[in-house]
């Protein structure tokens, strides 16, 4: 059997985002999460199994059959074998090779601690020769006709759809605790622990969970009903939002900066950064020392890109052996540091 959530009295996340931000455009990192047909019979199911509800019972993985959220939302089928399912994380963003002096750093990151939260270090499998996320540079360098080595990587349809938003009900009525994380699984993978997609799962949590640093407000926004909570709880409902834009994926290769336009000073920046999980979620948060700054990029091979980029001016309280720290070879609280948002990732500011 399975569990509907009858959602008819709630608005839809689109719904939700045009009665309260009904003057705000929305970006494309947002609409690529929406079910074209979200919820399109006000209702939304969650797996359960023969003896009821999951949240009463004490199910084995093996023992859920489906998994369902709207038309195309969480799609999970298992055997009651047990066999393991693979739930795709969507990859990509945008990686930078920063030219300093000497020869310049190409570095990536693999699945591990978030480069966008400066509570971690960064781990040894962060500094690789085939990069995948966002990488970090110094605001020097953000300026009209600067080049840097860059590689925009465009999300496949497959991967979007995987990790789409939840009506905030049905988010809401998921586990997102470390302590409940079996009690997730049942939900929504009914896949062996040891699988690497449970691993960045669990690592999102623990991220989430993790103490917020010294003059930093954060929050885990698993709707995208909460993101708009808790940006416009910063910002005020006077806002925007936006997300990279580039016209064709791009091999890596030399952009030049063609025009930089300022668009929030310190505090008045909301950044939403997308996790790896099998719904949206983003770990969002706002400090008190950080730009945003709108940038327009031309490729060597006419590629162009609209992208934006948030720049930390005070980093005293980062760990000191986060990766922007060991890329960039400087050291916590002396210079802005800066860091250009992959297209799935949102800034909120102020109009």
């Amino acid at each position: 059997m399975v569990l509907v959530i009858n959602t008819h009295a709630d608005p839809s996340p689109q719904g939700y985002w045009k009665s309260v931000l009904p003057n705000t455009r929305m970006p494309k990192a947002v609409t690529d999460l929406l079910h074209p047909a979200e919820c399109i019979e006000q209702k939304c199911t969650l797996a359960t199994t023969d003896k009821g509800n999951m949240g009463d019972e004490k199910v084995k993985p093996g023992d859920v059959n489906d998994v369902v959220v709207g038309q195309n939302g969480v799609g999970v089928k298992t055997e009651r074998s047990g066999k393991r399912t693979t739930v795709g994380v969507g990859k990509g963003g945008i990686i930078v090779n920063t030219i300093h002096k000497g020869k310049p750093v190409f570095v990536g990151v693999k699945p591990g601690p978030s480069p966008f939260v400066y509570f971690y270090g960064a781990t040894a499998d962060q500094l690789l020769d085939n990069p995948n996320h966002a990488l970090f540079f110094l605001e020097k360098d953000l300026n009209k006709g600067s080049n840097m080595t860059l590689h925009f990587m465009k999300k496949t349809s497959n991967e979007s759809v995987s990790s789409s938003f939840l009506p905030r009900k049905v988010a809401n009525y998921i586990p997102f605790s470390s302590r409940k994380f079996p009690e997730i699984l049942n939900y929504l993978l009914a896949m062996k622990s040891d699988s690497i997609n449970v691993d960045l799962m669990n690592q999102t949590i623990k991220e989430c969970e993790e103490p917020a640093i010294k003059g930093e407000e954060k929050y885990c926004a698993t709707s995208l009903e909460s993101m708009i909570d808790f940006a416009t709880s910063k910002l005020g409902k006077h806002v925007q939002a936006f997300s990279t834009d580039i016209t064709r994926e791009s091999n890596s290769q030399e952009f030049t900066i063609t025009r930089v336009k300022k668009i929030a000073d310190d505090s008045k920046a909301v950044l939403c950064h997308k996790q790896n999980y099998a719904y949206a979620v983003f770990y969002c948060h706002m400090t008190n020392t950080t730009k945003a700054y709108m940038v327009f990029l031309a490729g060597a091979d006419g590629a162009k890109a609209k992208a934006y980029v948030a720049c930390h001016t005070d980093t005293s309280s980062w760990n000191p052996n986060h990766l922007a720290f060991q890329v960039l070879k400087v050291k916590p609280g002396t210079v802005p540091v800066c860091h250009y948002l992959p297209e799935d990732h949102i800034v909120w500011v102020q109009n």
